[in-house]
């Protein structure tokens, strides 16, 4: 059973991931503290933290990602803040969790390529696979000779 702060109960936290070339965590962060109205928001490294109810998160969350639809991601908190089993106080040094992001980002830089293209292929331009090419099928008779031949 969970310990953590009564503080934090009834509401959700989001992480949001920003990949863009023309927009950082703290321009996400300045438009995020303007519409915030009583949400928490803390800037991190990849972009934001953000704690409150959810339909406010929601509403938040719909505005950033408006900005830059395809560069912005969003992902739920595993934990609330404050558990003890996730904690930097109780567990010492980074939350294991950082480490999981570190490797998403990664992952996004690719998923905002392919979403940026999306837009620009028609359904005409699609690759279809080939089509199938009748295949010979081998002779039992010639399977049982090559068989035979890695035998000896």
């Amino acid at each position: 059973m969970s310990t953590y702060s009564p503080r934090y109960a009834g509401t959700v936290t989001k992480y949001i991931f920003v990949e863009s070339p023309s927009m950082t965590p703290s321009d996400l962060a300045i438009r995020a503290y303007e519409i915030s109205q009583g949400v928490m928001i803390k800037e991190t490294c990849f972009g934001l933290q953000v704690t409150g109810k959810e339909d406010e998160v929601n509403r938040i969350i719909d505005s950033l990602r408006a900005l830059d639809p395809t560069h912005i991601f969003v992902k739920d908190r595993g934990f609330p803040p404050g558990d003890p089993r996730r904690c930097r106080a109780n567990l010492g040094g980074a939350r294991p969790g950082y480490f999981g992001h570190e490797f998403e980002i990664g992952l996004i830089r690719r998923i905002s390529k392919g979403l940026e293209a999306l837009p620009s292929r028609s359904p005409e331009a699609a690759p279809h696979p080939p089509a199938p090419t009748s295949v010979k099928r081998l002779d039992a008779s010639r399977l049982q000779e090559i068989i035979d031949s890695q035998e000896s």
